[in-house]
């Protein structure tokens, strides 16, 4: 499931939302490095910075979402789209998936506007990418039989190392991180429900999903303690700050 066999041709035509959003990774990124442009001005016009937000730069909260810091930031976060964007287009659609890729971003950089100083700056479509990883933790809790366990386990360990690498490593936005994947399993919790899928192999047969509201009812307690643990520790980083 999350592990890439089609041919570039075949990328593009099953999951055009992904190979649009990294296309404009790359392309904004080009623009902020190649020096037939203004390079600082593409990233002061659009990086995060909370004072010029609250004096009424409102695409601030947007575009931040698009831009990154370096080859390694936009590299990185491009990877985490093509390994785990495909997945999830598909399974909830084009336009679910721009809605809650947005969103994701959305309320990581209102959070961040909110907790961090006027003077903080950020960029990156971490918040986003976290959103996804929320998403399929909500798919986890609500609804395992759409992923093999082979594939939960995957999203288990990564999201846990996400978390935990979210605090060790310098020049991390914290709290988009956190937020985007708050907002991305709120937003899979209200949203999930039952559709056709092949749970032995892990690969969804059908992109639609309808019909059934998420209950905590019938969740090993196992899983429940593991997602209480990964809250638990990015409550406690984000406070120790």
């Amino acid at each position: 499931m999350f592990t890439r066999t089609e041919s570039l041709k075949e990328f593009i035509r099953y999951y055009p939302v992904v190979t649009a959003i990294i296309c404009i990774h790359i392309i904004i990124y080009l623009l902020t490095v190649i020096p037939l442009f203004p390079n600082s001005l593409v990233f002061e016009k659009l990086a995060g910075v909370n004072l010029y937000i609250v004096q009424g730069e409102y695409w601030r909260l947007l575009s931040p979402i698009i831009l990154h810091s370096g080859f390694s930031h936009v590299l990185f976060n491009s990877f985490s789209l093509v390994l785990f964007g495909p997945v999830l287009e598909r399974l909830i659609g084009k336009t679910k998936f721009i809605l809650l890729y947005i969103t994701a971003g959305l309320v990581a950089n209102i959070a961040t506007l909110i907790l961090e100083p006027l003077t903080y700056i950020h960029a990156g479509a971490s918040g986003a990418i976290f959103g996804l990883f929320g998403y399929f933790a909500a798919i986890l809790i609500f609804r395992k039989e759409l992923l093999s366990r082979e594939n939960s386990q995957i999203i288990l360990t990564i999201t846990i190392i996400g978390v935990i690498m979210t605090f060790l490593q310098p020049n991390i936005n914290v709290t988009a991180h956190i937020f985007g994947l708050i907002a991305g399993f709120l937003i899979g919790a209200a949203s999930l429900a039952k559709g056709r899928t092949s749970t032995s192999s892990g690969i969804i047969r059908s992109g639609r999903l309808s019909g059934i509201r998420p209950s905590l009812k019938g969740v090993p307690a196992s899983r429940l303690a593991v997602w209480g643990v990964i809250v638990i520790l990015a409550i406690v980083g984000f406070l120790a700050r």
